[in-house]
């Protein structure tokens, strides 16, 4: 279903699905089977060689993720998307769709932990080198970039730095050489489009703000359908050049029929097809539960972490307060340009007493959850240093913002006196 509307309140209520058109029900189906009755060989050899798209296997596609799909694509302003396993899942196979054994790509330093990880070790492990480079010069990323560069990775809010990426200035540079930005949009769902300041291709964890309940692990990737992929052949040749796991199809002529959706059709036929990451439809389900009231909760979101700010900036325990905020010069600059519909849902805050006082603030929480998940309804504390970010070397640990003194906070949408009270006591039993 097409959706008359750019308000994301109504596009998350009503993108991608009306009713069940064999019960007329009003809430999206959980499609819980693995396979869908072909309705002739006719019909199965269509699916099979893209000359029809539907249903062929739940691993690579199902109705319940069909309409989640459509209704972030909407949100994002998309041409199409794939929900995968999780949000891991999808920054591994966004690069994977374009970089092969002998390729690179560049990255922000400023990134989760668990993605460092997966770009320093595993990728290395598979031939694709990652080149970190710091965010705050943009044209760092032109001097990293080779003949064998094939994208450029960032997050727009990253977690846990807080400092915005400067996104159109990077996809600008990218744009040159033919080089898509991929943009991990995990911590801005509605606060940001980055395809409207340039940016190729998104993803998200969906377990975080979409889901929003703590319920159900997810992922998905946006294609924008307006990246000129046949404008570079030599530089995309992931794309550009016959597959010869899919028939040798050459994606950019194969897609041709459907519309401007190559990357995302390959990364759904071959990479999901082969390394399995499926969306469950019972996640699928409660993503989407979790997506319908989005735009409600990253109000409260946004209004209440600006009040702990605000409260953290004044007390007496605390050294540094990390929000944008709380920003200055280009960083703030950055926060006013990209994130139009408010600042976020996490804080960031250094105790004036160090690391074991951080502990013990941690240790003394009420409401707060000590858990390493972000974006949950719920209020959420956790120590990186020690958790989220521990596999990474003191040095890269101070390269993504991570200090041994620093705490997180995700702000959930509880009353915000109730969220203050809690940090008060905490932080008194902490000095």
């Amino acid at each position: 279903m097409t959706v008359n509307s750019k308000n994301p309140e109504t596009i998350a209520l009503h993108a991608g699905f009306r009713a069940d058109p064999a019960t007329g029900a009003v809430a999206v189906p959980i499609y819980q089977t693995t396979a869908y009755q072909f309705q002739s060989t006719e019909h199965a050899s269509n699916l099979f060689a893209l000359k029809e798209l539907g249903n062929i296997y739940t691993r690579i596609m199902n109705p319940t993720c069909d309409v989640l799909e459509q209704r972030v694509t909407a949100l994002e302003g998309g041409a199409a998307a794939l929900a995968v396993g999780s949000g891991q899942a999808a920054s591994a196979m966004a690069i994977q769709n374009l970089a092969r054994n002998g390729d690179n790509i560049v990255s922000s330093t400023d990134l989760y932990g668990g993605t460092w990880n997966l770009f320093a070790n595993t990728l290395k492990d598979q031939g694709v080198e990652v080149r970190f480079v710091d965010p705050a010069d943009p044209e760092a990323f032109r001097r990293a970039t080779d003949d064998k560069t094939r994208a450029y990775y960032a997050e727009t809010l990253p977690n846990p730095k807080l400092q915005v990426f400067p996104i159109a200035e990077v996809a600008a540079i990218g744009k040159e050489f033919g080089i898509p930005l991929i943009m991990d949009n995990t911590a801005a769902p509605l606060l940001c489009r980055p395809f409207d300041h340039g940016a190729a291709v998104i993803v998200y964890s969906t377990t975080k703000y979409i889901g929003g309940h703590g319920t159900s692990i997810g992922g998905m990737i946006v294609d924008s359908g307006a990246f000129p992929w046949e404008d570079f052949p030599e530089r995309q040749p992931a794309l550009n050049s016959p597959d010869p796991s899919y028939h040798g199809a050459v994606w950019v002529e194969a897609v041709k029929p459907i519309g401007p959706v190559a990357y995302i059709i390959k990364a759904r036929t071959t990479l999901q097809r082969d390394l399995g990451a499926a969306f469950s439809p019972f996640n699928a389900f409660q993503v989407i539960q979790g997506l319908e009231t989005l735009p409600l909760r990253m109000r409260e979101h946004c209004r209440n972490a600006q009040a702990v700010a605000d409260f953290l900036k004044g007390h007496s325990a605390v050294s540094t307060v990390i929000h944008p905020s709380q920003q200055s010069g280009e960083a703030k600059k950055r926060a006013d340009t990209y994130l139009s519909g408010g600042l976020g849902g996490l804080v960031g805050f250094e105790l004036k007493a160090g690391r074991d006082a951080g502990r013990k603030f941690i240790d003394s929480l009420k409401l707060f959850y000590h858990v390493a998940n972000i974006g949950d309804a719920r209020s959420l504390a956790i120590h990186p240093a020690s958790t989220t970010h521990s596999q990474l070397s003191p040095e890269d640990q101070l390269a993504t913002g991570v200090s041994d003194g620093y705490v997180r906070l995700s702000v959930g949408i509880e009353h915000i006196d109730d969220i203050i009270a809690d940090l008060d006591q905490a932080l008194t039993a902490a000095s």
